[in-house]
């Protein structure tokens, strides 16, 4: 298993589905399927591998009842950005703005997750209660944006 990666075995709302656009025609490769849900909500059919992306283990939640395969915390904020940012809203863009510099010097803590996108959905986990403004939002995003095929000049 990949450092800094939980393995955990698996146990029986909506989740946001972030897809990269299709590229060419009927034969083209599908989309990507990354989801975002929160940590609480029950699994549902067709969410794939689901992984907790955050620093923290879950309020309330006991390791054995985890609805998850894994926690690989090393690609969640800093503890520095994460409690400046406490959800507040109107920090939103330079939050976003700060995560996605900490994702682009930790290139190497995100390859287990682009690997488990290129093999079918995933659904990144997270406990905050906004669903907009999550730390899972920007890293779904994020990899999107490199699992995209680049279009050549």
């Amino acid at each position: 298993m990949p450092a800094g990666c939980h393995g955990l075995q698996i146990h029986a709302g909506s989740p946001r589905q972030h897809t990269a656009p299709e590229q060419g025609g009927p034969m083209s490769q599908p989309a990507h399927v990354i989801q975002t849900r929160r940590v609480y909500a029950p699994a549902l059919a067709g969410e794939g591998t689901r992984v907790l992306v955050d620093r923290l283990w879950p309020r309330g939640m006991k390791k054995e009842d985890a609805p998850f395969q894994l926690w690989i915390k090393d690609v969640a904020p800093s503890n520095t950005l994460r409690q400046w940012f406490g959800h507040a809203p109107e920090r939103w863009p330079e939050f976003r703005k700060q995560y996605e510099t900490e994702l682009s010097a930790n290139l190497s803590a995100l390859q287990p997750l682009l690997d488990i996108a290129r093999q079918g959905p995933l659904t990144l986990l997270y406990a905050a209660h906004d669903e907009t403004h999550n730390n899972a939002v920007v890293l779904a995003e994020y990899l999107q944006h490199l699992l995209s095929p680049r279009k050549s000049d």
